[in-house]
């Protein structure tokens, strides 16, 4: 699988994804401001949990997040939240796409969905940026952290999003919630998560911080200029909620923990070579841009997060399991779980578990 190719542009929609075209043109003249028909409806190749939409029409494109059909799992598939986030930022200048709606009511084309504009520009998956030079992949890698720090700074309560999340104890409410979540949709017994959820269930450090997370900040979750190393869209808002910044750093952090693999992670790769800056670096450039004087040990951060996914990445393989999965990657994805377990665990253990 090669995810720059895979998972990378549009396709025809499925027959099981297909949707009420004429129901839903109805509903964009009704909500899009400056909408014109007629409507063509592909479908983008990435994503595994809410299927997404280009939408063509003569004079502009569109994208389309929906719910995906069939049984979910509580509180998954959250689109109306990633609506709301957008929203929130948009009037910000915060790189986001413009969100034109909303529809809660299922019976236009099934479920929930939200309509926003097209970002045009590139989407990167590979970690190592190949084609890119050094002095390019260092500005995009301190873009993604300048872009972090400055979606942190922003006060919720001023951008009307004071409901997005609770205040407090964000990671014992993401531990509980994602630890439920899990045992929904566990197919097999995996003792290093058993291990993990009773560690990190009772060694949960203060939160010093508080905003608004993203929860799923990664490379292939940003648009990028074609011409430039910026950022002018970040994407997939469905985890996002009022929490601790760290832990959300934390999560892009972990691409220096993974294996390449095509993807974002960057464990073994010679980072010098390439322009990529070190994790320290990293670090010290997150706690400029966000005004911290340092940051705290980091090994429960990524025990956490490594949780955090394999819990994600479960949910998928039930899917695969039901016949109900979004992406043709999701069964090679949902393959991970074990081993991001036992790594978890492994960082816990450097954590002192």
């Amino acid at each position: 699988m090669n995810p720059q190719d895979d998972m990378t542009g549009t396709m025809a929609v499925p027959e099981k994804d297909k949707l009420d075209e004429a129901a839903l043109q109805k509903w964009m003249e009704a909500h899009v401001e400056g909408f014109a028909g007629p409507l063509t409806l592909s479908k983008f190749k990435g994503g595994q949990s809410n299927p997404t939409y280009k939408i063509d029409t003569p004079t502009a494109a569109y994208v389309l997040r929906k719910k995906p059909f069939g049984k979910l799992l509580p509180s998954a598939h959250a689109v109306d939240r990633e609506f709301r986030v957008i929203n929130g930022l948009y009037p910000t200048g915060f790189p986001v796409a413009k969100p034109y709606g909303l529809c809660e009511d299922d019976s236009v084309i099934g479920t929930m969905f939200y309509v926003m504009g097209m970002a045009d520009g590139r989407t990167l998956w590979d970690g190592t940026l190949p084609d890119s030079n050094p002095e390019e992949r260092r500005a995009i890698y301190f873009e993604m952290i300048d872009t972090l720090a400055l979606l942190h700074s922003y006060d919720p309560n001023e951008l009307g999003l004071e409901k997005h999340g609770k205040p407090g104890n964000y990671c014992e409410r993401q531990i509980s919630r994602w630890t439920q979540q899990y045992r929904l949709s566990e197919l097999q017994e995996i003792p290093e998560m058993d291990k993990l959820i009773e560690w990190l269930t009772r060694t949960i450090p203060e939160q010093k911080s508080f905003g608004i997370v993203h929860g799923d900040y990664r490379l292939d979750n940003m648009i990028f200029a074609h011409d430039e190393p910026r950022v002018i869209a970040v994407l997939d808002w469905e985890l996002s909620t009022l929490g601790d910044p760290i832990a959300d750093f934390a999560y892009w952090l972990m691409a220096y923990e993974m294996e390449p693999e095509g993807r974002s992670g960057l464990k073994g790769v010679d980072l010098a070579a390439l322009g990529i800056p070190s994790r320290e670096e990293a670090i010290a450039r997150y706690c400029e841009k966000s005004g911290m004087a340092e940051l705290p040990p980091m090994d429960w951060y990524l025990a956490y997060n490594l949780f955090r996914i394999a819990a994600i990445l479960q949910g998928i393989q039930k899917r695969v399991a039901d016949g109900t999965a979004n992406s043709a990657a999701a069964a090679e994805m949902s393959d991970r779980v074990t081993p991001l377990a036992q790594a978890g665990w492994e960082a816990a253990k450097r954590a002192g578990a």
